[in-house]
């Protein structure tokens, strides 16, 4: 009889843990688009109560992530050790999601913030809890370059489905049903989707009889591991730009190129649908020129993209030039995580240990220090455009959203690649060969 190190590990179908992307982007691009617009315009918080929002949710998500990834690394359970908190996380997520949108209608001012806080706390851990776990199982699920390439590409292009109904069409529901009920629906959506993914996805027997790691040998590990700092600071700017350029469409939608506020499915639905179409493009690149200079490349184009968004006066331009940047986003997406893999993958050889639940978490958290900067774009447009909300919003409304959605996401753009330029694997090959055989053979790291 075969013991639990002998196991037949089961193979998970690229869809079904593709598709998981899907759920958890449609409420939390929806969370991370809408919240300003939805709190500062159309509730009245002022700009510098959403800048405190953001500032101190970031030195929370310190905290939460490598809580999350630490206890997920180390979780033994005879369903595995991601999907049990996957399950768990998912209908607390949803409920904190529709409560976010769905605030009692009698709040303003202080009660109005303390509300959004909370919220947003909850709302933005419990993310964070689902996604640890999720993005912890790719490495473990697809261990070669070739298959991740593959996986990944359909993830992306899930990614970018969800974004398209919860950010490009978001303003078309919302203008019908309200806040509250398009959250409702999109979480049900995501409800069933994840668990529909968490199910489905079989982890390495193998992986659970791996010796367990324990925090301070992980967090020692984490800290001297350059290639984490710099990829992580690179995801950091990039999500930064990207989190406040979707932020910053809805103003300059409505301020700057003063046309109807349904007008931003347009605009943010260009860059969603040409990012769709060029995954396929950019998994092609990838297999061409290899990961890294794919990866710079189109961080690059993106940042090049911002440009002549500035110089845009009508929405004929801004749907043009939308698109060169909708083609960036899709290089970024289709080769970050990979990036991310290599890494985890890195220290998997090195340490004869499973901690992708640490790293993914730490991704995340560095990822989520884009917190700190689009905080600080919301308290410069405060400071210097005189912008505070939807019902005092200054002289000049038109170039506060130009620097929400061009100016300070390209400064952080020019940072992320320079960060991306800096971060050089030595063989790739014989990486990937290492971890291989770690997956199989472990170490004793004791």
């Amino acid at each position: 009889m075969k013991n639990s190190s002998q196991a037949i590990k089961k193979v998970t179908s690229p869809f079904r843990y593709a598709i998981g992307m899907f759920g958890t982007s449609i409420p939390i691009n929806m969370f991370k688009t809408y919240a300003a617009i939805f709190y500062v315009d159309t509730l009245g918080l002022s700009t510098n109560r959403y800048a405190l929002v953001l500032f101190i949710y970031t030195f929370v998500d310190a905290i939460d992530n490598p809580v999350y990834g630490f206890l997920s690394d180390r979780t033994r359970t005879k369903w595995g050790r991601r999907r049990p908190w996957m399950v768990i996380g998912t209908p607390l997520l949803v409920l904190s999601f529709i409560l976010f949108f769905t605030p009692p209608a009698s709040l303003e001012g202080q009660p109005l913030f303390i509300y959004m806080l909370l919220m947003y706390i909850l709302t933005g851990t419990l993310d964070s809890l689902i996604n640890a776990n999720y993005g912890a199982l790719f490495p473990e699920l697809f261990p070669s370059e070739v298959k991740r390439a593959k996986s990944n590409s359909m993830r992306q292009a899930f990614q970018l489905v969800a974004m398209i109904i919860s950010i490009a069409l978001t303003p078309m529901v919302t203008k019908q049903i309200g806040y509250s009920n398009t959250a409702i629906i999109y979480g049900a959506l995501a409800l069933v989707v994840i668990l529909y993914c968490s199910l489905g996805c079989h982890e390495n027997p193998q992986a659970v009889e791996m010796e367990k790691p324990q925090l301070w040998s992980s967090l020692k590990a984490l800290f001297v591991n350059s290639h984490f700092w710099i990829f992580g600071l690179a995801n950091a700017f990039y999500s930064a730009a990207l989190v406040l350029g979707m932020q910053g469409v809805p103003f300059f939608v409505k301020y700057t190129l003063k046309v109807d506020a349904g007008k931003t499915t347009l605009m943010l639905g260009s860059v969603l649908v040409v990012a769709i179409i060029s995954v396929a493009v950019w998994v092609v690149i990838v297999k061409k020129i290899t990961l890294m200079p794919t990866w710079r490349t189109a961080l690059l184009i993106l940042t090049l993209g911002l440009i002549p968004m500035y110089f845009v006066t009508g929405l004929g331009g801004a749907i043009a030039v939308s698109s060169m940047v909708g083609f960036g986003v899709a290089g970024v997406l289709v080769t970050m995580d990979m990036v991310g893999a290599k890494i985890m993958d890195e220290d998997t050889k090195k340490y004869g240990l499973r901690r992708e639940g640490i790293y993914s978490s730490a991704m995340g958290f560095m990822n989520r220090l884009n917190g700190l900067f689009t905080s600080l774009a919301f308290v410069l447009v405060n400071r210097v455009y005189g912008f505070e909300s939807g019902d005092v919003p200054g002289p000049n409304p038109g170039g506060a959203a130009r620097f929400l959605l061009i100016i300070f996401p390209f400064f952080c753009m020019i940072l992320s690649c320079v960060f991306a330029f800096l971060l050089h694997f030595k063989d790739d090959k014989a990486q990937e060969t290492g971890v291989e055989q770690a997956i199989e053979e472990p170490v004793d790291a004791r």
